[in-house]
This record gives structure tokens, sequence and C-alpha cells, in this order.
């Protein structure tokens, strides 16, 4: 449960609580991680080829897909799948080729002579996880892989779990993978940060997938980086009065079949509206297909909160910082000006969560477990460094190095002392 501060105390009515907590509710894996881990570390190729046969019961004797495999990948596509994909891949461009554009070089003179700056520079080698998931999730790798050849990133690793569909192979090669590998779970993060025969060590690693790969993402931190700790998928809606019930219980059920441990939930300041979405959703449970992953998710990790007006709710949603968070209110983009912890706001009726999660040209990739609280989600700029530089004129030494003398003497660092008192010296 949710820990309220004490200014929401008592001010929240729960039509609908979680029965239990997805945080808490993961099973216990960093034993097994650290044990794979290691093992993938030491012996490589054939730990990774041991825990295929294991964990997915595949015999993988060549881990990378040729180029004569992908393109029958591609080839096999429908011509209507195929062209939806190159419409997703195109509009993320779209979009991340727009965000790069505003990350910009940076050359300033802070001081007479003294010239500050930074440059964007591209990762080398970074990893792609794409899970393989309940279904053949298109849009995975287009999320992960378009970003970073956007970027300039110099090579993009993809690795995919064995028995993923065919489709996901045609999706990594369509967004533009140099190289893509079928190895999932914790093995492949641990390939690709640590190297094997077959994979190379990329320098960072970015892509959702379940426990096993999170907590494998959190142990090889540090020698590489990543791009966040992603728990199970969430949907909030916020709305008043003029909410619509059939679509705010649409829009969680399509979210909860992703996973039965996936969050879902209303907040609103119409009572009305909370008893007619829990009606709703009970309605379409019963004839909607995966109500087995869907019904799980609702019954477990469901919530309808209705709170006594704007501020209460604003407070609230900043307190979940949902991953997907809808504002279906009155005045839409005037109260998500307002908000400010998120993964990605869908602001009014029109924006599904789905369009974001499919082909809008947004990245689905995003922060869960509130994490919105202090970060958004991927995007172009992870896969790029801002990298600070300096210097000085002749004439400019003295106006930063006699600040830097007195400093270093004060805190008794004399080796500091005489490094910036020999430019002086020599100037």
């Amino acid at each position: 449960m949710t820990i309220l501060p004490q200014a929401l105390e008592g001010r929240i009515t729960f039509v609908k609580s979680p029965s239990r907590d997805a945080v808490s509710d993961t099973a216990p894996v960093e034993a097994t991680v650290k044990t794979i881990l290691a093992e993938v570390a030491s012996r490589g190729d054939a730990a990774v080829r041991d825990y295929s046969r294991q964990f997915d019961n595949a015999d993988v004797q060549i881990l990378e897909v040729t180029m004569a495999e992908r393109e029958a990948a591609v080839a096999a596509l429908d011509p209507q799948t195929r062209a939806d994909t190159r419409f997703a891949i195109d509009n993320v461009t779209a979009f991340a080729r727009a965000q790069m554009g505003t990350i910009l070089p940076l050359e300033v003179e802070t001081l007479p002579g003294v010239h500050l700056g930074h440059r964007v520079i591209p990762i080398d080698r970074v990893g792609c996880y794409v899970p393989g998931g309940r279904y053949p999730l298109l849009s995975a790798p287009v999320m992960t892989i378009v970003p970073a050849k956007v970027a300039g990133v110099k090579e993009v690793i993809a690795c995919l779990p064995p028995n993923a569909h065919p489709a996901m192979i045609a999706g990594c090669h369509m967004s533009g993978a140099d190289r893509i590998f079928r190895v999932g779970g914790a093995q492949a993060i641990a390939a690709m940060a640590y190297g094997t025969q077959s994979i190379p060590k990329v320098d960072k690693i970015v892509g959702p997938g379940n426990a096993y790969v999170n907590e494998a993402k959190r142990q090889v931190f540090g020698p590489v980086g990543i791009d966040q700790l992603a728990g199970p998928s969430e949907i909030y809606t916020l709305a008043d009065e003029t909410g619509n019930p059939r679509m705010i219980a649409t829009d969680m059920l399509a979210q909860a079949e992703h996973d039965v441990r996936t969050r879902v939930g209303l907040i609103t300041t119409d009572a009305a509206l909370a008893q007619a979405v829990l009606a709703e959703v009970e309605r379409q449970l019963q004839d909607l297909p995966t109500a087995p992953v869907a019904g799980v998710a609702w019954r477990d990790y469901g919530e309808i909160a209705v709170v006594p007006d704007e501020a209460a709710m604003i407070a609230y949603s900043d307190i979940i910082a949902a991953e997907h968070l809808q504002v279906h209110t009155k005045d839409a983009k005037a109260l998500a000006l307002k908000l400010s912890s998120y993964g990605s706001l869908f602001i009014g009726e029109n924006a599904s969560v789905v369009y974001s999660d499919k082909c809008i040209g947004t990245n689905h990739t995003l922060p869960t477990m509130a994490a919105g609280r202090y970060t958004g989600g991927l995007w172009v700029g992870a896969y790029v460094k801002i990298c600070t530089h300096q210097w000085l004129e002749d004439d400019a030494i003295a106006q930063v190095a006699l600040p830097a003398i007195r400093q270093s003497a004060s805190e008794g660092l004399e080796g500091h002392r005489r490094a910036a008192a020999f430019r002086i010296e020599q100037n």
C-alpha cells in the first residue's frame, strides 16, 4: 500500500484497493541472478547455452542471427504488419531526431579568457534487451534500437529470447540493430555486460524485462550503464465528473493484459464515476479474451480512489508517479501543467496509452515503481554522453589559479596548491 503524507490522510476514499504489493511481491531472485552472472562471466557462451536450455528449453548452438535469417524474418511478415512496423519506426525516428536537435554542444566564456563547454558524444556500443513477453511485442525493438541509431551509437547489439516470435527478429532488423543474438533472461544481460566468445561487451544496457532481467541489470550496473530498473507496467487516470467510465475501464484493461502484476488505477473527484468504472471493468472482463491475465491484475493491483478536490488529485497522483498517466478532466491541458511526477502524460481523451505503446513516436520504455519522481523515460539523450571541457588563455590563469591556491591551502592539500601555483609560475 502507498504510504500517504499527513496532508492526505483521511481525504481519500478507496472504492477499490490493491490486495497485493507489486514491489514486495517480486520473488527472491537475487541469489539466482548472482549465480547466473558469475557463470556467464567465467564460462561465456557455454553458460549462456546451458541457461537457454534450462530456462527457455532451447538448444541454441549458434547464438547470432545471420543476415539471411534476418532478411527471411522480414520477408515472412505480412505486408500490413511490415507497413505498420515501418510506420512506428518512422514516427519514433522523427521524434527522436527532434529531441536530438535540442541536445546541443556548448561553448561559453564565463570569465575573460576562461572557456568552458561540453560535447555531445554518442556511446560506442549499446545492448538492447528485447523481451519475448506473452505476445510478440513488435514495438519493443523499435523503442530501444531506433533512438540509439538516431543518437549515432556506433554499434547496437540486440538480444532476445531464443523462443521469441520470428517477427521480433524482423523488428530488430528493421529498427537497425547491427547484430542480433538469440539469448534472453539474466544470461543475456550478463553476456552483454561482460562479453562472451560470441557476444561483445557493451557500454550500456537498455530495455525492459522480467524480474530476473531487472535484477541482472541492477547487479551489473557500474562497469556498464543501464537505462533504468523497470517493474510491472502501470496506468492511472485522473478524472472528474466528465470522465467516460467505459473509456477509462477499457484503457485500464488494455494495459492490464500485459502482465498479472500490472498496476491499474483511477483517481477521481467524482464518487459516481468511481462506482461506474468499477462496474464497467467487471462487465468488460466477462468477454475480454485476455481476462485470465487482465482480471488477475485488476483483482490484485487495481485501485480506485475518490478525492475531495483537484489539489488532492494532483498530490496523490504525484505520490503514485504512474508510468502512464491519463488526464480526463474538463480542462486536461491546464491540469497537465500542474502535474510533476509521471513517466509519460496522456492529455485528454484522444490520447491513448496504446498509441504510445505502439507507434505514435514517444518512447514506451518508462519509469515505474514511483521512479517518475526523479526520472523520465528512455529517450535519445540516454544514448549520448554530455562531456565537459575547459581551456584558458594565458592572461586568464590568475583569475582562477589564485582562488584555487588559497582554497587548496585551507584544505591542507599541498599537492593541489602546487599544481595550481605551477601555472602562474610558468606563465
